[in-house]
């Protein structure tokens, strides 16, 4: 069975995440499982079988960060200077709102990957100063973080 690696399954999350900026809450959960279908369908076709357990991880995180979407914007909001969520790309805005999931609500992420990792996705997917961008808010985030979970020399 193919094992995705965890940054392959921070880019899926990613990609579940970005889904919701074009769906409702109602449609998300449909368009979510179509995106996991597809991806075992893919990963079938390459040889290999995603396992279940990958799957199961896939579903429950995007559905747990999309359900707290309005308090990570909220965090957001908070310490971008000039860039509210409503301006934001979509695509920074997504990496932002995963990233700090992790960081605020996942312990099994360090703070220094979640940071590393948005900032990994946004070089990929994002514009020339995304990464840039997608730093300055997850440092000023992670100070927001209590002392043991936050200091992280950054």
């Amino acid at each position: 069975m193919k094992k995705l690696s965890r940054h392959d399954i921070r880019e899926h999350l990613f990609k579940e995440l970005f889904l919701r900026e074009f769906y409702s809450e109602d449609e998300f959960d449909a368009q979510c499982e179509r995106y996991l279908d597809e991806l075992s369908e893919e990963a079938a076709e390459e040889g290999g079988v995603l396992t279940e357990p990958d799957l199961q991880e896939l579903k429950a995180k995007a559905c747990a960060a999309s359900e707290v979407i309005p308090e990570l914007d909220e965090a957001i909001n908070q310490v971008s200077e000039g860039w509210k969520t409503s301006r934001m790309g979509k695509v920074e805005l997504t990496i932002l709102r995963l990233a700090w999931y992790e960081m605020s609500r996942d312990e099994s992420v360090p703070v220094r990957v979640a940071i590393n990792e948005a900032v990994e996705l946004a070089k990929t997917y994002g514009g020339e100063d995304s990464p840039a961008f997608v730093n300055a808010i997850l440092g000023k985030l992670a100070k927001e973080l209590p002392e043991e979970e936050g200091d992280q020399s950054l």
